[in-house]
């Protein structure tokens, strides 16, 4: 359960002038720790520095701990304080914007192991977890209770449900269902002195005080340790139906989402992949996905009845100017499909080698825009861009493909990148849809909040971080 108490700091809490010693840290956190959870190989730790991301620096941690229970983190922060050592949490590392990077002589504080399904309530339609339970088996679950826990990230299967928390998530489901944070009803918070703090409700109302649960859904670490979370869950919907249409122009694509969008439609999922993703998924997996399409639309949805709702936005799609549209026959097709949708980032990645992806969300009604914007960056740099998009809340995913080891190539794909971001500023938009900021966007994220607004976010860092320990070095 959430505990509704706020933990006195412990007297002798108090910081050394200088920086410790690799051995003093390490001995302070043996004291309150087994030996099996701090890790000091160095060839160990290093596979702890870094997320997914490319172009994000990572640094060189003095030990990496993996608790087990709240107690154990507690003691991590305790120490982390009484001795002025930066703390770096992070769940499976599949970011994609540098915010589990490692900094130098930091503890890295991994919350895999504290995965345990704690409760879940069919009546209060609630699960409470730790940190470390991977988002597909809560998923399945949830699912053998009647119930749905919709965030699904497209690494699902493997990106833990604290990461979720922590860069505020997204996922294929989002335009129906919404985003991580409309499921986070209260949380347990280890803070930067060592106090746990529980914020937010078990029951389906409540508006006491400020919403601070909220808070820290997003803020990547840098305000306190998520060391449980009440979820809030869905009865689980029918099996989706999936609808694929065909476009010869991403324009008469994005044309399609806008009239299904203005109709009151509410699918399920409204997908789009451009034709180089197409083919990136085809050659990474034979997927036989029609290459002859310049924009790839993929509609579904989860009613009783889905017949209906697939008919009228394909006629909307074929009204938009789509060359072709098929409905899958079954459940078991429209998985395919989503499949498909899934690994397009992977298979972009095998098209160079590495990739940068972006996730600029914009206005529905700028997607057209934001789709030629990026078309001409790609050409004005001489890159290939694919782009696939949750299509139906705007959120685009460019995605640079380079070489790593051309170093000209690189820095175009940098600049392009940074060009992308600009453009979709420049369209009413923002720079993470479902990223977040991490190291990759710090100097965008100031951009887009301005000073006033940016001098406001470093002030509620103070006060749950007064000396700076929480992830230093990210989102600002």
């Amino acid at each position: 359960m959430i505990m509704s108490r706020i933990e006195a700091p412990r007297d002798g809490d108090t910081a050394p002038a200088e920086t410790p010693s690799a051995e003093i840290l390490i001995e302070a956190l043996l004291a309150g720790l087994p030996a099996g959870a701090v890790l000091t190989d160095p060839d160990v730790t290093a596979s702890y520095a870094h997320d997914m991301a490319s172009f994000c620096p990572a640094g060189a941690p003095a030990a990496v701990v993996l608790p087990r229970t709240v107690e154990e983190v507690q003691h991590v922060l305790r120490t982390a304080t009484a001795l002025r050592v930066p703390v770096v949490p992070q769940g499976a590392r599949t970011g994609l914007s540098g915010a589990a990077n490692a900094s130098d002589g930091c503890i890295v504080l991994s919350l895999t192991k504290m995965d345990r399904i704690l409760e879940i309530s069919p009546v209060d339609r609630i699960a409470v977890v730790e940190p470390g339970v991977v988002n597909a088996v809560l998923s399945r679950a949830v699912e053998e209770h009647g119930l749905y826990y919709p965030p699904d990230p497209s690494s699902w299967e493997t990106c833990t449900i604290g990461g979720n928390i922590g860069t505020a998530s997204g996922g294929l489901c989002c335009v129906k269902y919404g985003v991580t944070a409309e499921y986070v009803l209260g949380l347990e918070v280890v803070l930067a002195d060592g106090r746990l703090m529980s914020t937010g409700r078990r029951t389906a109302k409540g508006v006491a005080g400020y919403d601070l649960t909220r808070l820290f859904v997003g803020s990547e670490g840098s305000l306190g340790i998520v060391v449980r979370a009440v979820l809030g869950l869905r009865p689980k919907p029918p099996r989706q139906l999936v609808l694929a249409a065909e476009f010869a122009t991403a324009a008469d694509a994005c044309d399609a989402v806008c009239s299904i969008m203005a109709g009151g439609h509410v699918p399920s999922l409204l997908e789009m992949m451009d034709r180089t993703t197409v083919k990136a998924v085809n050659d990474f997996a034979r997927m036989g996905l029609p290459e002859s399409t310049e924009a790839l639309l993929l509609a579904a949805f989860d009613t009783p009845e889905p017949a209906a709702d697939l008919a009228a936005v394909g006629a909307l799609c074929e009204a938009a100017g789509a060359t072709g549209v098929v409905v899958a026959d079954d459940a078991a097709e429209s998985e395919l499909l989503l499949q498909a949708r899934r690994m397009s980032l992977v298979a972009l990645e095998a098209v160079k080698g590495t990739t940068m992806i972006d996730d600029v969300c914009v206005p529905r009604s700028k997607l057209g825009a934001m789709l030629e914007g990026v078309e001409r960056i790609a050409a004005k740099y001489d890159l290939t861009i694919g782009l696939c998009a949750h299509a139906g809340d705007g959120n685009t995913h460019p995605t640079v493909c380079f070489d790593a080891l051309d170093e000209d190539e690189s820095r175009r794909a940098r600049e392009s990148f940074d060009e992308i971001m600009a453009l979709g500023l420049e369209l009413g938009g923002t720079i993470t849809g479902e990223h977040g900021v991490g190291v990759l966007k710090k100097e965008w994220l100031a951009r887009e909040l301005g000073p006033v607004g940016l001098e406001m976010q470093r002030a509620v860092k103070d006060v749950f971080d007064p000396l700076g320990i929480l992830n230093p070095g990210k989102l600002f």
